[in-house]
């Protein structure tokens, strides 16, 4: 009885207990709801809601309205958006809490990231441009850079192959300020110098330093503007998982009218009598070209606390080429973490991987690998007979019955293999330490490495590409590894009314080149591909290399604010690099700039209208190092010779030394003025720029050849460019209501580009015609010219017999039919009567006058519609193909058939004939004035009242068109032409001065884009 007593007196003490643990539980689940808008009661979607120090929380949808269940009615609820100040508010008895985020210093006055730092956009005195995270990913590309193309001013982007899987992208930042040296910009990532771009997805923002002041801080690499890439971190509060899902069609964009079986048999007819049709009707084209397609699926997540923030990713692409047998394919990962490890010690690392691999055709010929060029897919398409099959009577690949001694397309499309697999990884760790208070210490040590291996093989099958030589094999692989170490100090104070930021670092990096390759021809069976070399008969000459390049650097920088009205920046910059010889291996880059906020003077401050007006000047020098290793140095080549009928190796002079050689130079001057209307709803920056560069470096061929060293065109510094153009940017919200809203961005910008000096003056002659063409010269640089302005006769219709129009002449033997050109007076104004190439001139320039670029941007509710229009004008393109389809040794463009007859004088076509010397006239250089519509895409977000019973915050599903629409008078594929001629394709230095032309180049596609963004 004792027992059972004091057991029920235990537990009526415990039924109390019960009963609170049970109240509290209940209060555990108060449900507050609300909606978060910002000041102009616009709501906010994805405004972070959280429960003070709980791991509790959530997001806004697309009204801005959120629910969350808090413990108790002491909690705190946290609301934060990036560009908007942090609000926290006691729950208290209330159910619905509406809140009103204010815009933050920052957002009013945004933050960009500038070189070892970030700056209020309103104290920035250099040029630079922001493209933010969704205009990044306002369509789905390969390459990150592809998304800046008409989305800053002053850039101008474009790939190196049209629409190749996998291709490279070049970059240009106010024209090319060398001729020899890489013109492309410094690309940093998270503070990487040198790194690749990461996926579009995973970018939080972009700037570009265009002018001195912004990009002197980088030196001897910033003389081509600097690209600054932050990728996205982690933000306290609860998990958020985001999965991005696209899949694209795709289609190329045009083809050419060529000629079929009947009217090619004719046409050659004409040329030859004796010419017998053959058995077949085939369009090369079509048989080449089908539809691709693109998939795109990255997941990532991202959270944090007080002490950790961390986002990773993981990407997969993979594109199929509107090519046969063209594709790419491509494995992505980043993580970066951010830790708070003490009050004044923060640690950091950012880990990025990748893993690609190309299956290539080849494009954009030489013209060197066989004869007549006849590797390239494109241009054979082209070029080919019509009125054969892929396969003859016999079964065999047929060959061309005109012309050169080519392969089919469709044969070397399928049955050569070229496969490139290349692995980049990058690592880079930071630690950041305040050692008193406005003193921080940073340090970073990055490493990356890229390893690229390349197998190409060509089958006995293809009778002219390989077939003498049995098949041939070649394996070819290059390894780049790069370490680098920045550590600097970081001041801020403020005395009185002057804002003070002193920086001062140190930064040493090397990088490492190795190179390897073997081949082997003469194979038994095709089978084996490039995997068993040494299966050929034939062993071919291996090569190797090694190169290394070291820069340490010492680098200061001073801003100062009076009074948050005016501003003065001053940095520089000590390189000492391994590319130069000793008499000049450092080199100082200083710059200055001064800005005055107008806007912030008593007579503006309450302007109604003028709410932003600010003055920037700046003036700086940058260089450009970026030229291959050893160049000043004494060399020696190895060769093979013959003793005693034994082959022996040998050493011969190959450059003699120069100790003088040193960096190119760029002095800089920028005048910008950047203005906003109506509390910023209009928003415009206006820059003038100009950019000299001095010590060019430039081959020098004048050396004697009696000296005996192999290479006589030595890098010197000779020769002078100069830059200078316009720019200018608006940002409107041209209205914003609670249900629609509607956006524009508009950018504006021009270059003009000449060659101020030359060595001795002396014109440089360049080629960029394919090998099998006739002409040797089809640009040229000239001092008062813009460089690579194209050289050729001036054409002036066609000859109808007897006297020759006034001013003109024809080639020697011509008759009624042939072509008519400009006939040049000699020095003592006297023409010959025949046209020689005393009779060349400049006969175009492929610089545009302009290039822009439009966004307008709207919702409605639930749905977005992005549109984005970009494009050139001006600036010529050289149609080597039409050259190619003009010549009669191979199928022709179906403006032939308008060709001059006796019969049909009124034509501009002049008569059929064989014209194998393959030279630019005028005639074949157009204008490339293009505009096209780049992007248009619809969105819409469901709402959360349908995916909140999901358990997902958000949903949004699009399609996209890219490419849709270009308006172009250009006869050829695409205006936008990237073939850099018999130097080879994609060269970074071929770019500066050989552009503009048109052959072989892969077609630009068009792309339809169904996508899916899932929000946890």
């Amino acid at each position: 009885m004792n027992e059972k007593f004091t057991y029920l007196k235990v537990l009526k003490r415990c039924i109390p207990i019960l009963f609170l643990m049970m109240g509290s539980a209940l209060s555990a689940q108060i449900e507050i709801t609300g909606t978060v808008t910002s000041e102009d009661g616009v709501p906010i979607l994805g405004a972070n809601v959280s429960v003070k120090n709980k791991p509790i929380g959530t997001t806004t949808d697309f009204d801005g309205l959120y629910t969350i269940k808090v413990p108790d009615e002491k909690a705190v609820l946290v609301f934060s958006y990036v560009g908007f100040a942090d609000q926290e508010i006691l729950v208290g008895s209330q159910k619905s809490i509406n809140v009103i985020l204010s815009a933050s210093i920052e957002s009013l006055e945004q933050i960009v990231v500038v070189g070892y730092g970030s700056q209020r956009k309103s104290d920035v005195t250099g040029s630079v441009s922001s493209v933010k995270s969704d205009e990044l990913t306002a369509f789905p590309v390969l390459n990150a850079a592809q998304a800046l193309q008409g989305r800053a001013a002053g850039v101008v982007v474009q790939s190196n192959n049209g629409g190749e899987p996998g291709s490279a992208v070049n970059i240009q930042v106010r024209g090319n300020t060398s001729i020899n040296a890489n013109s492309d910009p410094l690309i940093v990532v998270d503070g990487f110098v040198g790194a690749i771009f990461p996926q579009a997805n995973d970018i939080e923002s972009i700037e570009v330093l265009k002018d001195a002041s912004a990009a002197a801080i980088y030196g001897s690499r910033g003389s081509n503007g600097v690209v600054l890439v932050t990728t996205k971190k982690g933000r306290k509060g609860k998990l958020s998982i985001d999965v991005n899902s696209n899949y694209s069609v795709q289609n190329i964009t045009n083809e050419l009218d060529l000629l079929n079986a009947d009217q090619f048999a004719a046409y050659q007819q004409e040329l030859n009598p004796a010419y017998v049709q053959g058995p077949a009707n085939t369009d090369w084209q079509d048989l080449l070209y089908r539809s691709g397609s693109t998939s795109d699926h990255q997941f990532s997540f991202s959270g944090g606390s007080d002490n950790i923030n961390f986002y990773a990713s993981a990407n997969y692409f993979k594109q199929e080429g509107v090519i046969i047998n063209s594709e790419f394919e491509r494995v992505t990962f980043l993580s970066n973490i951010d830790a708070q490890m003490t009050d004044k010690l923060k640690l950091g690392i950012n880990l990025f991987g990748s893993r690609g691999a190309q299956d290539g055709v080849p494009t954009q010929s030489t013209g060197q690998t066989a004869n007549g060029g006849g590797d390239d897919v494109v241009s054979l398409a082209f070029r080919f007979a019509p009125d054969l099959g892929v396969l003859n009577e016999n079964g065999v690949n047929t060959i061309n019955s005109v012309g050169d001694d080519v392969d089919n397309p469709f044969a070397i499309a399928t049955e050569g293999i070229n496969e490139t697999k290349t692995d980049n990884y990058r690592a880079n760790l930071y630690a950041d330490y305040e050692i008193l208070n406005g003193l921080n210490f940073k340090t970073t040590f990055g490493f990356s490495t890229r390893n690229q291996t390349n197998g190409l093989f060509r089958p006995s099958t293809l009778r002219i590409t390989a077939g003498d030589v049995g098949g041939r094999a070649i394996i070819s692989n290059v390894r780049n590894t790069n370490v680098i170490s920045e550590n600097y100090l970081t001041y801020n104070k403020e005395i009185g009314k002057f804002d003070l930021t002193l920086l001062a670092g140190y930064s040493y990096q090397k990088n490492t080149t190795e190179t390897s390759s073997s081949g082997a021809e003469g194979f038994v069976s095709n089978t084996f591909s490039f995997f068993n070399l040494s299966g050929g008969t034939t062993a071919l000459t291996p090569t190797s290399s090694f190169s290394e390049i070291e820069i340490q650097s010492q680098f200061g920088r001073l801003n100062l604010d009076y009074d948050d009205r005016y501003l003065l920046t001053a940095t520089v910059r000590r390189d000492a690099s391994s590319n130069f010889a000793v008499n000049n291996q450092s080199a100082i880059f200083p710059s200055a700039a001064i800005g005055w906020k107008i806007s912030n003077e008593s007579f503006l401050k309450d302007n109604s209208t003028i709410s932003n007006l600010k003055f920037r000047a700046s003036y700086g020098v940058t260089g450009n190092q970026a030229i291959s290793a050893y160049q000043s140095l004494a060399r020696f080549q190895t060769v093979l010779g013959i003793i005693n009928g034994n082959v022996v190796g040998a050493v011969v002079p190959d450059q003699a030394a120069n100790p003088d050689l040193q960096w190119e130079s760029s002095y800089q001057t920028n005048i910008g003025l950047d203005l906003g209307f109506i509390n910023n709803r209009i928003s415009l920056s206006l820059d003038y720029y100009n950019i000299d560069t001095e010590d060019l470096l430039l081959a020098d061929a004048s050396q004697p050849e009696y000296l005996g060293f192999l290479t006589t065109a030595s890098i010197r510094n000779i020769g002078e460019v100069n830059n200078k153009g316009f720019e200018i940017s608006l940002n409107t919200r041209n209205i914003v209501k609670e249900n629609f809203t509607w956006t524009t961005d508009f950018n504006w910008s021009t270059n003009t580009n000449t060659v101020e000096a030359l060595i001795g003056g002396i014109d440089v002659f360049l080629d960029a015609s394919p090998g099998y063409f006739n002409t040797d010269n089809t640009h040229l640089l000239r001092e008062g010219e813009a460089a690579g302005v194209f050289w050729g006769y001036e054409y002036r219709g066609v000859y109808q017999g007897g006297d020759l129009p006034e001013g003109t002449a024809t080639f020697a033997g011509a008759q009624a039919g042939d072509q008519l050109f400009t006939d040049i007076p000699d020095e003592n104004g006297t023409a010959d009567g025949v046209i020689n190439t005393d009779d060349q001139k400049i006969i175009g320039d492929p610089t545009p006058d302009f290039t822009f670029g439009i966004t307008n941007n709207f919702t409605y509710k639930n749905i977005d519609l992005n549109i984005f229009f970009q494009g050139a004008v001006g600036g010529d393109v050289a149609n080597l193909t039409a050259i190619q389809l003009d010549a009669g040794d191979s199928n022709a463009s179906t403006d032939i058939l308008n060709a001059w007859t006796p019969t049909n004088t009124n034509t501009d076509v002049p008569r059929v004939a064989l014209r194998t010397d393959k030279i630019l006239t005028s005639r074949f250089v157009e204008d490339g004035t293009y505009v096209r519509l780049k992007n248009i895409a619809l969105g819409y977000t469901i709402p959360n009242a349908v995916t909140e019973k999901m358990g997902i915050d958000k949903v949004r599903v699009s399609v996209s068109g890219q490419n849709l629409l270009t308006f172009t008078d250009y006869s050829g594929l695409d205006p936008e032409v990237s073939f850099f001629g018999s130097g080879g394709s994609g060269g970074s230095t071929n770019a500066n001065t050989t552009r503009g032309f048109d052959f072989g180049n892969y077609p630009t596609v068009r792309s339809v884009n169904f996508g899916i963004n899932v929000t946890f």
